[in-house]
């Protein structure tokens, strides 16, 4: 199987999201690129122990992506070998009443992973420079003094809007958060096909809402705005990768291979040792848990 690196698909310099192929040819088949996924995330899950038992570092997943990109699929699929206190995912909906009473991020921050655990993130913070870009009467919800109509989201709003996320992201780096962020890069034709899928098959069709045709219809203006998320806010302590996921079973693999190779560069997770005292006195333990 074709080996792949970081740099393949990390966002490193401005990208044109057109140019960004939405397939990656792994040079296997199906069934070895199933196997291979399953020993990369038996690694993953085999690090969380460790991390959890280190107590330093946390881990925050984004996933974005358009409808039918496989956010769901993909997250039950990589961390499927993960011990169950280990990871916890939270998928964001349309705010509800309480989180409209607080500043956007509020609902992101609060659900943030503990030191030793992975997050998820399925739809993400980004979504308030996505929907709310391609939809920015949504803003007005939010109830901003300084927004009163429309007219106020305006170029200005967004890049201060940028910057609190930039910063937002700088922050959790710097107390201990390891941040990936996947763009899940599918195609309109691919989206067509999946769109199609659920409303053939009986099981799949709680899947589908009239409003995703809808929202495919600006596919275009979706595209512009992730792309000119992606170009704002990707830096070296929260990288973006454009992630192909035409394909899901190597979409997968890509991702479970990126944060894998990442997270083992980490020289200082490792499994904490015994205080001095106890393990000079591990036999006594063991001959009083014997003579019980």
């Amino acid at each position: 199987m074709k080996n792949i690196t970081i740099n393949d698909f990390k966002v490193t310099s401005k990208i044109i999201l057109k140019e960004c192929s939405t397939t990656f040819n792994l040079e296997a088949e199906e069934d070895t690129i199933k196997k291979e996924l399953r020993s990369v995330r038996k690694k993953l899950g085999k690090l969380q122990d460790t991390m959890y038992a280190h107590g330093k570092y946390a881990v925050l997943v984004c996933l974005q992506g358009m409808d039918t990109s496989g956010k769901d699929s993909l997250i039950r699929e990589v961390f499927k070998d993960f011990n169950a206190r280990g990871v916890v995912v939270h998928s964001f909906k349309v705010p509800t009443e309480l989180e409209l009473k607080h500043d956007y991020l509020w609902r992101h921050y609060i659900v943030l992973p503990a030191r030793g655990k992975f997050g998820v993130f399925n739809r993400t913070h980004y979504e308030n420079v996505l929907v709310t870009r391609v939809h920015p009467n949504y803003i007005l919800g939010e109830k901003i003094p300084s927004v009163n109509t429309v007219e106020d989201v305006n170029d200005a709003f967004w890049d201060a809007r940028f910057e609190q996320i930039n910063n937002f992201e700088k922050h959790i780096a710097e107390n201990g958060t390891i941040i990936f962020k996947f763009f899940l890069n599918l195609s309109k034709e691919e989206q067509r096909n999946r769109l199609l899928r659920r409303l053939d098959k009986l099981e799949k069709n709680w899947k589908f809402s009239p409003g995703d045709l809808k929202e495919r219809k600006l596919w275009e203006t979706y595209q512009e705005c992730y792309e000119d998320a992606i170009n704002r806010t990707s830096k070296s302590h929260a990288p973006w990768f454009t992630i192909p996921v035409d394909d899901k079973a190597t979409a997968r693999y890509i991702v479970a291979k990126i944060m894998y190779d990442i997270l083992k560069q980490y020289s200082d997770i490792k499994e904490p040792e015994l205080d001095d005292k106890i393990k000079a006195n591990l036999e006594l333990y063991k001959q009083e848990l014997n003579n019980e």
